[in-house]
This record gives C-alpha cells, structure tokens and sequence, in this order.
C-alpha cells in the first residue's frame, strides 16, 4: 500500500550531511519526496512510497549519516498525494 511518512528529525543533524544521507537511502528505495533543513536545527522528511520501504528508511533515518546524532523523529503517517516524481533535497 502507498503510504506518506512526515518526520522531523531532531539531534545534530544539520552540516553532518544528513540531508544528502537521506536523499541516497530514499532514491535506493525508489521512494519520492523531500527532505530540508528547518531553522530551529532540525530536518523535515517527506517521502512517499509503498509502507514497508518508507519503514526501511524510517530506521535509517533513525541511526542517520556517520557524523549526525538523532535523538528524536516525530513521525505522521498519512495517505500519499502523489505530488512528487523523484527524491530530492530542498535547499
């Protein structure tokens, strides 16, 4: 089933190269979306897909880039729009 997971990714997750870490698992999943650094420090994840992958990258996203630490994900799993085409980093 296509679902869309929403996450905000809390910890030192911004100049450690989480957002291209992200765009790399997401892309090998063949999943869609988006992912951009927020100015409080965290990073917001948007990505749709079938459940069991948006899973898979849930946990990635949990252990994240060699140099970031994640201590937090608030998640929201809602129906998937189907507005993107591809994975890519929102600068």
């Amino acid at each position: 089933m296509i679902k869309r997971l929403e996450g905000y990714v809390f910890g030192r997750v911004q100049l450690v190269m989480f957002r291209d870490f992200t765009c790399r698992k997401a892309r090998a999943l063949k999943l869609t979306g988006t992912v951009k650094n927020l100015k409080d420090g965290s990073v917001f994840v948007v990505a749709e897909g079938e459940e069991e992958k948006l899973r898979t990258l849930l946990g990635k996203l949990k252990r994240g880039s060699i140099l970031a630490r994640v201590d937090k994900i608030e998640e929201k799993w809602l129906e998937a729009t189907g507005e993107f085409s591809n994975f890519k980093i929102v600068y």
